[in-house]
């Protein structure tokens, strides 16, 4: 997303507490953040693009959207935006956040697993709760834990067979009973397994059996006047208070349920859904129904509930909605609240309603207005080219060489005035020896349009060539070969003066340099000219790295991206001393790097 099309959405965001979400083309979440003003928060992302990060930038370009959720308090969106990481686990949140701020309580994917803390996040399979902001709190939490439910601290491989073999024996955990022993098999797998569904139930917060539990224990401690030990159960009970406090957004009473907001007009029905899971808040989705002209809203609603539950999978008890509705079974439990924790769940659920609605006719209304901008240059481009229909689809072509070595060419794709990227082309010249920018041209065009015709796809309807007459008659005679002279437009457009050339035109055409539609012309050229330039230079490293470092004896294409990655380039490997690159590549192939280069020099 760049910052132009931030700035268009940005009067929208609300000035409120809430949770944000750069998202992916493909629906991917890069990003969880939360903001005490989403507005300001979101705009610090877009200032100017030279004081901020490279991180931000990569976030900024593979972001295609931003998606937020509101909240009461900028403490609700601290615990919703722990609850959204641990669902999405984006990329970029381990990037961005410094990991040694919070503390995890890991549970490993092994037989008989291990309870522990972390710091870091391991896509093993393991489970992990929290963060936790304070590491005091949730020491007394994995303490009580481990209290309760005596588990392993070793690292040994609890298999059937070392087991069985018996290979270990048991250690002091055990014999202090901090241990069950499970590595001589004193404890059954099944029973292991029993009690980590317990510590993740209370993790979750299924925390009312056991703090009755807790209850117990403390008074029976107090009554028998064991007072050290009573204030130990005491300091559980806070510890589990305070767990429960920050790991739900609304109320751990309240169970599963499912939160639908709703709002129609004349033609369109909107929907906010929140999933609470054990009191938390762990999604938020919102969708636009498009209604018929005689369908009643309340139905339409009632379908559109039921397909949000199945395509989340769903099977919450209780669904709180703002209207009426319908569902199909009669075990889900409809609620209208009227006061109440669930009355001010639904209130924000309404909240985030009217502000995805004001998000989407905003976004309509600059749609609008920027299709009939963009419909307005390519009119006046098609009307000052004297074109026979409107240039929806233009390419355009760039050669890129240094004295004839490494030619490539590009081919660059906009569709509607804009860059369509996944239709961009590069091309290796295969039949043009030495210095031939027409020839170059005249074969990258036969190629292009070639494998257009064989795959039956569309053809644009203005081709321009960065180049003058020469190029320009390159191209058309590609095109006169393949048939096409006659089925499309094509301009050649020269850099100095900004001329465009036309075929059978001997004069070129000068169009008012405020023109936006020359201003679109040279944005296609600059982009074509671009991305040649781009692929010109990585096409010369690859081939500088085959034919110097690929010399080497001992030295393939991972020693030589290394060498490339500690040194930034061959010319300082090549002035580098042997014991410089031992640190890289040890000592017997430094030597021989630094031996080749020396040998080099010498004939040279």
């Amino acid at each position: 997303m760049t910052a132009e099309e931030f700035h268009k959405i940005a009067s929208h965001i609300p000035d409120k507490p809430g949770v944000y979400r750069f998202v992916s083309p493909d629906g991917e979440v890069l990003y969880v953040g939360k903001a005490k003003s989403l507005r300001k928060r979101l705009a610090s992302y877009f200032r100017d693009s030279r004081t901020t990060s490279a991180k931000v930038r990569m976030l900024r370009r593979r972001a295609e959207r931003i998606e937020y959720t509101i909240t009461d308090t900028e403490q609700d969106a601290l615990l919703l935006e722990n609850t959204m990481i641990k669902r999405f686990q984006p990329r970029y949140n381990v990037q961005l956040k410094d990991g040694k701020t919070y503390v995890y309580i890991r549970i490993t994917k092994e037989r008989f697993p291990r309870v522990f803390f972390t710091r870091r996040v391991v896509r093993d399979g393991s489970t992990y709760f929290g963060p936790y902001t304070s590491k005091h709190k949730a020491e007394i939490l994995l303490e009580l834990i481990r209290t309760l439910f005596p588990l392993r601290t070793c690292t040994f491989h609890l298999s059937e067979e070392n087991i069985r073999k018996g290979k270990y024996r048991p250690c002091l955990e055990y014999h202090i009973h901090n241990c069950n022993a499970p590595c001589v098999g004193l404890e059954s797998e099944e029973a292991y397994n029993e009690k980590i569904q317990q510590i993740k139930n209370i993790l979750r917060g299924r925390l009312r059996t056991v703090k009755d539990y807790i209850k117990e224990k403390m008074w029976r401690a107090a009554e028998e006047l064991r007072f050290e030990e009573a204030e130990k159960w005491k300091n559980h009970l806070a510890a589990f208070d305070d767990y429960q406090s920050k790991s739900t957004v609304v109320s751990v009473q309240m169970g599963d349920i499912d939160v639908f907001a709703a709002q129609q007009d004349r033609e369109h029905g909107f929907i906010q859904y929140l999933m609470v899971r054990d009191g938390a808040i762990i999604h938020s989705y919102a969708a636009e129904m498009e209604l018929n002209l005689n369908e009643d809203f309340s139905e339409a609603l009632s379908i559109a509930v039921q397909r949000i539950r199945e395509k989340f999978e769903s099977c919450a008890p209780e669904i709180i909605c703002s209207q009426p509705i319908h569902y199909p079974s009669s075990e889900v439990k409809i609620t209208m609240p009227q006061r109440g924790e669930k009355k001010k769940l639904l209130e924000l659920a309404q909240k985030n309603l009217y502000y995805f609605i004001h998000q989407i006719k905003k976004q309509r209304a600059s749609a609008s207005q920027k299709k009939n901008s963009v419909q307005a240059v390519l009119e006046k481009l098609r009307e000052d080219l004297q074109l026979s229909e409107l240039p929806v689809h233009i390419e355009c072509f760039d050669n890129s060489n240094i004295q004839g070595a490494y030619p490539v060419s590009s081919c660059v794709v906009f569709k509607d005035g804009r860059p369509a990227k996944s239709e961009y082309r590069h091309y290796h010249i295969k039949t043009v020896e030495g210095i031939d920018d027409f020839a170059m041209m005249q074969e990258v065009v036969h190629r292009r349009y070639r494998r257009l015709l064989e795959e039956g796809k569309s053809l644009p309807q203005l081709i321009v060539i960065d180049g003058g007459k020469g190029q320009l008659n390159a191209a058309l005679a590609s095109l006169k070969s393949l048939g096409l002279a006659d089925k499309v437009h094509i301009i050649g457009i020269a850099k100095r003066l900004e001329e465009i050339y036309r075929p059978g035109d001997p004069y070129p055409l000068h169009i008012d340099k405020r023109s936006p539609s020359l201003k679109l012309i040279q944005q296609i050229r600059n982009e074509a000219h671009r991305f040649a330039v781009q692929f010109h230079r990585k096409t010369r490293q690859r081939r500088v790295l085959h034919t110097q470092l690929l010399e080497i004896p001992g030295v393939g294409e991972k020693t030589a991206q290394k060498l490339l990655a500690a040194f930034g380039s061959v010319e300082q490997v090549r002035r580098a001393e042997a014991r410089t690159l031992a640190a890289v590549v040890g000592p017997g192939l430094a030597l021989r790097i630094y031996r080749f280069f020396r040998q080099h020099d010498e004939e040279e």
